[in-house]
């Protein structure tokens, strides 16, 4: 007999099925680098769908501008067993007395909605005065995205990328206590599960150095740093071998250290990136990736070129294409993406022009890929929660643009022009003379009825959402 909670999930999956078929649901997925605005994004983009179409702040969006939007709602997600993205501990954080940032996510976790509105379809007009449609966001890492080269590669390869990496400014000096330890590892001998839990952990805070020290994002395997639920794994206890070629000698003892981090890489391409991509991936209608290019052109050169790479590997890991039903129910790719320059607010009006620019240089393989696909794509700045205000200062009797906010660091209330956006990749000139120095900022004080402050969520929004709501 069946039970109640399972026919309940049948009649879900059913409906949700339906939806699908009448293009009456949309996955949006919602990814970028690290510190990019994930979280801060989804939070603003609920609340604005959440606060109904009174006191708005959307013009941009066609269906708020001609008074179509009825409301949304939130209500149960489609998979019980992925955690649901913080929403109401986010939104608290944005409107507290004193407003921080959220938390970011670590991991997988998505939030549905039922948006209300009127058709303006003539067709949807005469089966019914209003419609909804079912949005699913999730929000995911962009790091995990760079895993999926592993998806290709041997063990033996992987080693000899990562050896080559070492190279890199600064990479070495921040890897001695890892080389020091993995010099001492009997590689044909018996592993030692202690040993290669050490050096695995080694591996781990030499990968999270980079990021912090050096500001590095294309890092392998993503799940180290961000291990999501798999914190404390053994599945995520080994590390490349860079002292020295692998010959293969020693494969035949199952129980060598050798055949031991060969296997957990086999099995982490397996149960971890595969599985990734199957579950989750290959589901998305709609895409929108977040750029943070301001926090490399501080970092410098070495940061800004990594994440540059970082983002061309992730542009080729989308699956594109126009879907139809039998493609929708099936087999559905994203047909529509957006790339979105996070932190507009972080920069003077008059830079964001070049802002976009730069974002554009950034992707350009991407967008070609796009492009040939007959995809539709769109590139903006926004900020999700605008923490600034614009304006001018004088200096040495004359006005210049200006930043107003409430400095993070010390909640002090600050006055600045952070400097010139370069509107192409900056050469070598620019990181010799380079004056750009960009601050982060502290959410505003909003009053609790008034929806969050922002920068084009709106035009984000009809981009995404636009032709879904005809």
């Amino acid at each position: 007999m069946v039970s109640k909670a399972t026919f309940s999930n049948l009649q879900r999956s059913a409906k949700d099925l339906v939806n699908r078929s009448l293009d009456r649901h949309v996955r949006l997925a919602v990814t970028g680098l690290s510190r990019s605005g994930k979280t801060a994004f989804i939070t603003a983009l609920v609340d604005h769908l959440l606060q109904g179409p009174v006191h708005h702040q959307l013009p941009l969006w066609s269906v708020a501008r001609e008074g179509r939007f009825l409301g949304a709602k939130k209500v149960p997600q489609a998979h019980f067993h992925i955690p649901s993205f913080k929403f109401e501990q986010n939104i608290k954080s944005l409107r507290a007395d004193t407003p921080s940032w959220p938390v970011p996510t670590a991991g997988v976790s998505e939030i549905r909605l039922k948006i209300k509105y009127r058709p303006d379809s003539l067709l949807w007009r005469n089966i019914s005065q209003t419609a909804e449609l079912t949005l699913d966001i999730i929000d995911y890492p962009g790091e995990w995205l760079l895993d999926l080269p592993l998806l290709q590669m041997t063990y033996e390869q992987w080693s000899e990328q990562m050896a080559q990496t070492l190279t890199q400014p600064g990479r070495a000096e921040l890897a001695k206590n890892w080389l020091n330890l993995g010099a001492q590892l009997e590689l044909h001998g018996a592993y030692d599960e202690l040993q290669i839990a050490q050096i695995s952990q080694a591996y781990t805070d030499y990968l999270h150095q980079c990021k912090a020290q050096l500001g590095l994002h294309h890092i392998q395997p993503g799940r180290f740093v961000l291990p999501g639920e798999l914190e404390g794994a053994p599945l995520l206890a080994f590390f490349p071998y860079v002292w020295g070629e692998l010959n293969g000698q020693g494969q035949e003892d199952k129980d060598s250290a050798f055949n031991m981090l060969k296997a957990r890489f086999e099995q982490y391409k397996e149960h971890v990136v595969k599985r990734f991509y199957q579950q989750h991936f290959v589901h998305f209608d709609r895409q929108i990736v977040l750029l943070d290019c301001l926090t490399p052109l501080n970092a410098g050169r070495q940061s800004f070129e990594d994440m540059q790479m970082a983002i061309e590997q992730i542009m080729q890991s989308f699956q594109y294409g126009q879907s139809g039903l039998l493609r929708r129910l099936f087999a559905p790719k994203i047909d529509r993406i957006v790339f979105a320059a996070s932190k507009a607010d972080h920069v003077t009006p008059d830079q964001h022009e070049n802002l976009l620019a730069l974002v554009d240089k950034i992707i350009v393989n991407g967008q070609r890929e796009v492009a040939f696909s007959g995809i539709e794509s769109h590139c903006i700045a926004l900020a999700a929660v605008k923490s600034t205000q614009a304006g001018k200062v004088d200096y040495q009797g004359k006005p210049h643009a200006a930043l107003t906010g409430r400095q993070l660091d010390t909640s002090e209330m600050i006055s600045l022009y952070p400097g010139e956006v370069p509107a192409d990749l900056p050469q070598a000139k620019f990181w010799q003379e380079q004056g750009f120095d960009f601050t982060n900022f502290a959410p505003p004080v909003v009053a609790s009825n008034l929806p969050l402050p922002h920068i084009r969520m709106d035009l984000a929004i009809e981009h995404l959402l636009g032709d879904k709501l005809l």
